[in-house]
């Protein structure tokens, strides 16, 4: 499900991260709503299949969002941009606290909190006044998982970021999009069986019956980008995970 047809006709968005999973799903849903999309990512080849299987008028652009210099050239050749998305991710920082490799939880924060603030800190001299921003975030901030405290430490910082951003920045509205599980590549280091068995059991304890798909996710993401009343919102994408049940 996409918003009307015409929705971004005539836009520009550009999807940080956007050659796979919740990147590529948001990038396809504003091409089919008309908006011309820039893809980035750090491989040119996933960029260039992706830029294939999204279709539309979309272009890849190998950034690397760790890499300033790279950005605020990217940036200066970019023009005016109406929506971005910000889906640079990384999966360092999980394990038991107790044995959390604090090296590995710096570079959690070096592969998602700091290139998501160094692309919204570059793009912003060329964001429209009223145009938007949506960060990807995790339900990890605001959840107790164990195993779970390095990611909620890199998520938690990037959610606390929105309000204050919404209000300095304005009227550029600011939001993230928290997703819970998503059935993405992200997962791809879990042995298919191990992964099934995962999903199954957490599908069982989610009201809506099942773990996410990036499609969900860029359906939220629209809704953000589309809707000029909202600013400041954290939007849990997780399929009722995070509510509490009184256990």
């Amino acid at each position: 499900m996409s918003t009307s047809a015409s929705a971004f006709t005539g836009q520009r968005v550009f999807v940080m991260g956007g050659s796979s999973g919740i990147g590529e799903a948001a990038a396809t849903a504003f091409a089919a709503d008309g908006a011309e999309v820039v893809i980035t990512g750090r491989s040119q080849a996933r960029l260039d299949e992706a830029v294939a299987r999204i279709g539309g008028r979309t272009t890849g652009h190998r950034v690397d969002a760790a890499d300033p210099e790279a950005l605020k050239a990217f940036f200066a050749e970019a023009g005016t941009i109406d929506h971005l998305v910000v889906g640079v991710s990384g999966g360092a920082g999980v394990g038991p606290f107790a044995q959390l490799d604090l090296a590995q939880l710096a570079a959690g924060f070096d592969g998602k909190f700091w290139p998501q603030v160094r692309v919204l800190q570059a793009a912003l001299p060329h964001l429209r006044r009223d145009g938007s921003v949506t960060l990807i975030t995790a339900a990890s901030a605001r959840s107790a998982f164990p195993g779970t405290a390095g990611l909620a430490a890199i998520n938690g910082a990037l959610e606390a970021m929105v309000p204050p951003l919404a209000v300095e920045l304005a009227p550029l509205r600011v939001n993230a999009v928290s997703p819970g599980v998503v059935d993405t590549p992200w997962w791809d280091a879990v042995p298919a069986e191990q992964r099934k068995e995962l999903f199954d059991g957490l599908a069982a304890t989610t009201p809506v019956g099942r773990v996410g798909r990036p499609e969900d996710l860029a359906q939220a993401i629209q809704l953000l980008a589309a809707n000029t009343f909202i600013t400041g919102v954290v939007l849990d994408c997780t399929g009722g995970a995070n509510l509490p049940t009184g256990r």
